[in-house]
């Protein structure tokens, strides 16, 4: 080994150990990207190997083999699979995503009308079920092995056991149709009032919440629960402080690491998986628009949609990562 290979280990050694915090998100960057591209591909692959043809499906069963390889040839899909994924990666880091097959519109640009709205059905069901789901697992603490801690486990597991496009429907069903107290389907435009705007998504809100509020209360009640053993906990209790008043003020805090990753890891769900919600409530959002181009073939679209989707869970989850590794000063140094 040489001298120079030497000197650059122990320099990077060093720098690790004098900046531990900024050496471990610069990882979780590295890695991210690393892994952003590695999602690329393989949704690139993925789709071109599912059956069927946007030329066939586009022009209908009447076309004829020499329309058909027009089709292709015009969009390109006759040259190697490397160079157009090349092709394809490149121009979408630079946030070209190409044009629709279908509509011949801007995919960059429907994606812009419509991510607003999927974050925004994301963003207000994370509104309510985040401190929702911390009050309820710390209350859930409190009375542990008691009536309210029972009937909300029994509910949570209820509402975990449900998939969300049967909430959703019960929902529709309920509040829609029966009793007409709600909006569906969830229709939104850019000159509706915010007032409006939420009237037309309660019921998907409400759907998003129930799907991810059971998790994340049950694992933030196991999170306080394991810190509860401790026994700086004990001491809490020795010293005269009431057990709420030592849940909030010790236990939750030291829990918040294990919190922060599944609160972020249900926020990372929340955004991609409004594609079923979306759908099932008709809302204009980038998951109607992605299963309405899987319908037709339009792979620009659906790789634009994957690749954004992809995007958010992975920043999300490095967000979780970093954020654990601020709460929690024993992970910047792992044995």
């Amino acid at each position: 080994m040489s001298p120079s290979t030497d000197t650059d280990g122990l320099s990077g050694r060093k720098l690790r150990e004098r900046f531990p915090l900024a050496a471990l998100i610069f990882e979780r960057l590295v890695l991210s990207i690393v892994l952003l591209f590695a999602v690329s591909l393989l949704i690139f692959v993925g789709l071109q190997a599912l059956p069927g043809d946007f030329a066939s499906t586009y022009l209908g069963q009447s076309a004829t083999p020499q329309a058909i390889a027009n089709i292709r040839d015009q969009l390109g899909l006759n040259q190697p699979l490397l160079s157009r994924y090349l092709s394809w990666l490149g121009h979408a880091m630079v946030g070209d995503f190409g044009t629709s097959w279908a509509s011949q519109n801007s995919v960059g640009e429907q994606i812009g009308l419509r991510l607003g709205n999927s974050l925004f059905l994301a963003g207000f069901a994370a509104l309510i079920s985040v401190p929702l789901a911390v009050g309820l697992g710390m209350l859930s603490v409190h009375f542990r092995n008691r009536l309210p801690d029972k009937i909300i486990n029994i509910v949570s597991l209820a509402a975990i056991s449900l998939p969300e496009f049967f909430i959703g429907y019960l929902l529709i069903m309920f509040f829609a149709v029966k009793f007409g107290v709600a909006t569906f389907p969830a229709t939104v435009y850019a000159e509706m009032s915010l007032y409006d705007r939420l009237q037309a998504i309660a019921l998907p809100t409400a759907t998003l919440v129930l799907v991810v509020l059971a998790h994340m209360m049950r694992m933030t009640r196991a999170a306080i629960l394991s810190v509860m053993s401790s026994a700086y906990m004990e001491t809490a209790e020795l010293k005269g402080l009431s057990a709420f008043r030592s849940i909030v003020r010790h236990a939750a805090p030291n829990a918040l690491a294990p919190i922060i990753n599944v609160v972020a890891l249900n926020l990372a769900y929340l955004v991609v998986g409004v594609v079923v919600v979306e759908v099932v409530f008709v809302y204009p959002g980038m998951g109607q628009y992605m299963v309405d181009a899987v319908t037709v073939r339009d792979m620009p679209v659906v790789q634009a949609c994957g690749l954004i989707f992809a995007a958010v869970y992975i920043l999300l989850n490095m967000v979780a990562d970093i954020l654990a590794i601020v709460a929690n000063p024993r992970l910047r140094h792992p044995r």
